[in-house]
């Protein structure tokens, strides 16, 4: 077995498509095909479902998947660790980002970032929160970037914001002349809310809903925080959604209210605690907290 089978069909995983990946990895396909191939055989599994339109995991392989996430986060390790060794007024960073934070708080700070240290590449992927935090863990990423609460006995912690979240109505909704409203008042509603990678999904679930003793309503799940609203402004539903957003929403269709009991969107940059953190990994990390969001 060899490290670029691994990579390979890391690619094929993250896809689901053989065509795609051999397009991203700038190899043949039947040479990815064949790498595949190869790989089953030497492991005695199938790895990969393949059809006319995806190629989809089979158990095995996303066991596979695992350990190879792990070994590339080894080896991308190994590099920085050597780079650094070799002081190298260079680096290039892995980082885990939710599409939700990302696009509030991170084009500026990484502009910024890129002008501060033009030779450090930040190479950014998006997940979901919770995926992002199990990235970090399993070595995918470098650092990633994750909503509150972490677990501070796997990882380093360094919050970068904290605010609150919102009830948004439709303007003419039963709540809407209200200033404030209780978890309990909204037992009947239909809520368009996050999907289940969100680590906001389970957080605003549990410790709110399911505290207030009752399962939510949910009519529409998303991933975008503008359709999210849009829906709210269409009169489909309510939604929850941190300060930073309700003040991008700018249409009289829609009234933002106060929560009680409060909820707080927290967010920080986690790293893994027994990983080594390249110079450029920390030179981020520092930047990142200095650097008002």
């Amino acid at each position: 077995m060899e490290l670029r089978q691994f990579q390979l069909f890391l690619e094929v995983a993250k896809h689901r498509s053989i065509t795609k990946a051999a397009e991203s990895m700038h190899v043949s396909q039947p040479a990815l095909s064949k790498s595949i191939k190869a790989l089953e055989e030497e492991l005695g599994m199938t790895l990969i479902i393949r059809s006319n339109k995806t190629s989809d995991l089979t158990d095995a392989g996303r066991v596979v998947q695992e350990y190879a996430h792990r070994m590339m986060g080894l080896v991308d390790e190994m590099s920085s660790t050597l780079n650094d060794m070799t002081d190298l007024q260079r680096g290039e960073i892995n980082i885990g980002l939710p599409p939700f934070i990302g696009s509030l708080f991170f084009p500026r700070v990484m502009a910024q970032f890129h002008h501060s240290f033009p030779a450090i590449e930040l190479n950014i992927t998006e997940y979901g929160g919770a995926r992002v935090v199990k990235s970090v863990e399993e070595g995918e990423f470098e650092l990633g970037v994750a909503v509150m609460p972490i677990d501070d006995d796997i990882f380093n912690v360094y919050p970068i914001v904290e605010e609150e979240m919102k009830l948004l109505v439709y303007k003419h909704h039963r709540l809407a002349d209200r200033t404030e409203v209780n978890f309990t008042d909204l037992k009947e509603e239909e809520f368009i809310f996050y999907h289940e990678e969100f680590a906001l999904h389970q957080i605003v679930r549990n410790h709110f809903f399911i505290m207030a003793g009752f399962e939510p309503k949910i009519l529409f799940k998303s991933s975008q925080w503008d359709l999210m609203s849009e829906m709210v402004a269409a009169n489909l539903g309510v939604t929850i959604l941190p300060q930073s957003i309700c003040n991008r929403v700018f249409t009289k269709e829609i009234k933002i209210i106060d929560l009680k009991p409060t909820i707080m969107w927290s967010i920080a940059v986690i790293t893994k605690k027994d990983r080594y953190i390249s110079k450029a990994g920390q030179t981020f990390i520092d930047f990142i907290l200095k650097e008002p969001l």
